[in-house]
C-alpha cells in the first residue's frame, strides 16, 4: 500500500530526512519510534503533503502510484489521513459543521453522494458514542477549550468518519492521561482492518501496549536504523535509544 524509497526531505533548506526506506502492506500497523529531532513528525508531514516540507530525492508510492506531486487535498481524497500531534483550534467553526463539510468534500472528490443533515447526524452520533464523545462537545468550536484527550478523541472521530485506507498518527499519545489513552486507542483499534494500514509515530512504548503494531522501526539521523517486531518497542523502553542511535551515527 505504501512504499517509501530513499526519501530525502528538507525544511528551510536544512535536510531532515536522509534516505528513508519503508514498505507498509495493506492491513499492517507500523510504529515509528525515535528520539527528539530524528525526523518523525517531518516524515508524517511529508507523507501528507504539508507545505514547507520539500522532497529533494526519492519517491513515495501509494497503491503503486507516486504521490509526491499531489496536493494535501488530493492525498486526503485518495484515502490518506494525518492525525496531528497538536490538533488546531478553529474559533467560530462548530465541530459538527467542520466534520460535515470535510466529509462531504471528500465524498465529492471521490464521486460519492454527499450526506444530508439527517444521515450525517445519525452517522456522527453513532461513532461519537463509541469514543465517549458527548454531543455537547460536537456543538463547540473545533478544539477550542478542549482538553488534550478531547482533541485526540475528536481526531479519531474524524478518522472514523473519513474511513481512510492509510492513517498516519503523529504522537497521538502526547498529552494524554491513561484513561484518555485507553479511549483513544480503543477508537483506533476499532478501525483496524485488512484494507486499512496505519503508521503510528510515538516516543514511548506505552501507546503500543494498546495499539499493538505488526512492525516497529527506529528513526534516527533522518533514516530508519533498526526494524523489528513489537518486542523492539519494549527493548527501547528498557534500554533507551542511545546504543542504537550511536551505532547508526
Amino acid at each position: 500500500m505504501l512504499e517509501i524509497k530513499n526519501l530525502h526531505a528538507a525544511v528551510d533548506g536544512k535536510e531532515i530526512l536522509k534516505g528513508v526506506d519503508l514498505s507498509v502492506n495493506a492491513g499492517e500497523v507500523h510504529a515509528i519510534m525515535g528520539p527528539n529531532g530524528s525526523g518523525k513528525s517531518t516524515l508524517s508531514y511529508v507523507l501528507s503533503g504539508r507545505d514547507g516540507y520539500d522532497i529533494t530525492q526519492g519517491d513515495i508510492l501509494y497503491n503503486g502510484e507516486s504521490i509526491i506531486d499531489q496536493s494535501p487535498d488530493e492525498r486526503a481524497a485518495s484515502g490518506i489521513f494525518l492525525a496531528f500531534q497538536y490538533p488546531l483550534e478553529i474559533p467560530g467553526v462548530p465541530t459538527m459543521t467542520f466534520l460535515r463539510t470535510a466529509l462531504n468534500a471528500q465524498r465529492r472528490a471521490r464521486g460519492e453522494t454527499e450526506l444530508d443533515a439527517v444521515k450525517f447526524l445519525k452517522l456522527v452520533r453513532g461513532k461519537a458514542r463509541d469514543l465517549k464523545i458527548k454531543e455537547e462537545m460536537l456543538k463547540r468550536p473545533l478544539n477550542v477549550g478542549f482538553s488534550g484527550g478531547e482533541k485526540k478523541r475528536n481526531e479519531v472521530l474524524q478518522m472514523s468518519l473519513f474511513e481512510p485506507t492509510l492513517a498516519i498518527l503523529d504522537e497521538t499519545d502526547s498529552g494524554l492521561d491513561i484513561d484518555a489513552l485507553k479511549i483513544v486507542s480503543e477508537g483506533v483499534n476499532l478501525l483496524r482492518s485488512p484494507e486499512r494500514s496505519m503508521v503510528v509515530i510515538t516516543h514511548y512504548q506505552r501507546l503500543l501496549d494498546y495499539i499493538v503494531p505488526d512492525h516497529v522501526h527506529v528513526l534516527a539521523h533522518g533514516r530508519i536504523v533498526r526494524s523489528g517486531g513489537k518486542d523492539l518497542a519494549q527493548q527501547l523502553e528498557d534500554s533507551g535509544y542511545e546504543s542504537i542511535v550511536s551505532d547508526a551515527a
